[in-house]
């Protein structure tokens, strides 16, 4: 007969059981309800209606955290390995800037790190299927991130350059008071994105924010561009994990085949 240490674990960390699927919705619900309240704060008018039952609420939705949060430490195996993991993580930091408000005003916005526990949401509706691609997508980042690394490296050397020319060539009359100020000109630009709170107003200057302008609508596409072609090698490696091209079809010439298939995925040819 299992003990209520036990039925609890169950309850806790598994979907399998009604009572299991039941808490971790009503938790979910919870995690919304905390993250309504916190952005609803944020609103002056209404906050200032509404100031003293947020108030409540939230202290008594952190209680109900907590004791969650207590209850997953009891009833877990592995202690150690719950705290440290990614979710227990997580669990721990969205309840302690409730607790931290105390003390340190405005701290309670960091409660908003609770929207990360809404990725239990692909256990709970049995999702799991999507952590497996979202695993393959961080894998591709991952091979590609020496490459990331020497672009974004390139980009800082381009940036420092153009803000030093745009000092230069600009001034501080113009709003270029400084080279570091230059330089944050130049990463807005080249990223596109253009605030317009700094804007040269010399022929060169215009001219040299056109080149880097056309310039960043290409640096845009060159980290997709490195991460797509990863991915693009996943899948090849998940049709072909011999990395065999021998076995290449005579009649369409595609080499991306199952292990053991004998015959092409393409157009159905018979495989030597």
């Amino acid at each position: 007969m299992q003990s209520t240490k036990e039925k609890l674990h169950r309850i806790i960390f598994g979907v399998d059981t009604p009572a299991g699927k039941g808490f971790d919705i009503a938790l979910l619900i919870l995690i919304v309800a905390s993250i309504t309240i916190l952005m609803l704060e944020s609103v002056r008018e209404i906050n200032q209606e509404w100031a003293a039952l947020f108030y409540k609420l939230d202290w008594i939705i952190t209680g109900l955290f907590t004791v969650e949060y207590g209850l997953r430490l009891w009833t877990s195996e592995k202690k150690t390995q719950y705290v440290f993991s990614f979710f227990g993580i997580i669990d721990l930091l969205s309840i302690l800037p409730t607790y931290l408000s105390i003390f340190f005003i405005g701290s309670h916005a960091l409660a908003i790190i609770r929207v990360l526990r809404l990725l239990r949401v692909f256990r709970v509706l049995k999702l799991v299927q999507f952590m497996g691609e979202a695993s393959k997508l961080g894998e591709a980042v991952k091979s590609s991130s020496r490459k990331i690394v020497v672009f974004l490296f390139f980009v800082v050397i381009v940036s420092v350059f153009v803000g030093t020319l745009m000092y230069i060539i600009e001034g501080r009359e113009h709003g270029f008071t400084s080279i570091p100020r230059s330089i944050y000109w130049a990463i807005v630009t080249l990223s596109t994105v253009g605030y317009g709170d700094i804007a040269p107003q010399t022929t060169l200057g215009q001219f040299l924010a056109t080149i880097l302008m056309v310039t960043g609508y290409g640096l845009i596409a060159v980290p997709t561009g490195l991460v797509t072609v990863e991915l693009a090698k996943g899948s090849t490696n998940a049709l072909n994990p011999s990395g065999d091209t021998s076995r290449q079809c005579r009649q369409c010439g595609n080499a991306d085949h199952m292990k053991k298939a004998k015959y092409c995925c393409e157009c159905g040819e018979a495989l030597q």
